[in-house]
């Protein structure tokens, strides 16, 4: 047994690639953790957590039936409905705003982001499982870096539409203006300015002083 290992954990595992959750299952079971159910789509975890109640979980991000986010946003989600519940996500890339909640859920406690290089990582990988399990918090420097660069420009959240709804309330047109110019209805208009204020984070304010504000994050960029 690994000796920094107090206990054996009991793991929910969701990979949907097969020679990499077999891989998964032997390095803990080699270990002395217990791997209770191994699935490979986000609603197959979620089924699993709710019948083991497991001590953590180990997900990827990319999983069916879309391939982009499912199992981090399935993490989210467990930790929505069950603070505390231990998560430690693999990626091979960073999924910036679902990390950004994952990590801001719980107080950040009990959580972890590594990217895949880090499994090849024998001991490294061993102890970011203990220390998620232990209610710690590990998080790979190459995500932390994206996260603070996202903080850096919040405009990275705003869709292609929305940064062109923006650039035109920085010209200073009107919201019959911008209509105009992108051809779309008022309706259309007013929902991407909600979601730029909303997106923004910024601080509530009279609508006119928060456009404002909104076009100076621009200007800023």
């Amino acid at each position: 047994m690994h000796p920094t290992e107090p206990d054996p954990l009991r793991v929910v595992l969701a990979e949907d690639g097969v020679l990499l959750r077999e891989g998964l299952i032997g390095l803990l079971a080699r270990f002395g953790h217990r791997v209770v159910a191994a699935v490979g789509d986000a609603e197959a975890l979620r089924a699993a957590v709710a019948e083991h109640g497991p001590d953590i979980v180990i997900t990827d991000v990319r999983m069916p039936p879309g391939q982009t986010d499912e199992g981090l946003r399935a993490a989210v989600a467990l930790r929505q409905q069950r603070p505390g519940l231990p998560v430690l996500v693999l990626s091979q890339y960073v999924q910036r705003s679902y990390a950004a909640d994952l990590l801001d859920s719980g107080n950040g406690s009990a959580v972890g982001y590594l990217l895949k290089d880090r499994i090849g990582q024998v001991e490294d990988f061993l102890a970011a499982v203990d220390t998620v399990a232990a209610g710690g918090t590990v998080v790979d420097q190459e995500v932390v870096r994206q996260l603070l660069r996202r903080r850096r420009d919040p405009l990275e959240r705003l869709t292609p539409r929305e940064r062109e709804v923006l650039a035109l309330m920085a010209e200073g047109r009107s919201n019959a203006a911008i209509c105009r110019e992108l051809v779309v209805s008022d309706a259309a208009v007013s929902k991407h300015i909600g979601n730029i204020l909303m997106k923004l984070d910024l601080p509530p304010a009279e609508e006119t002083h928060r456009r404002v504000l909104a076009v100076l994050e621009f200007l800023r960029a």
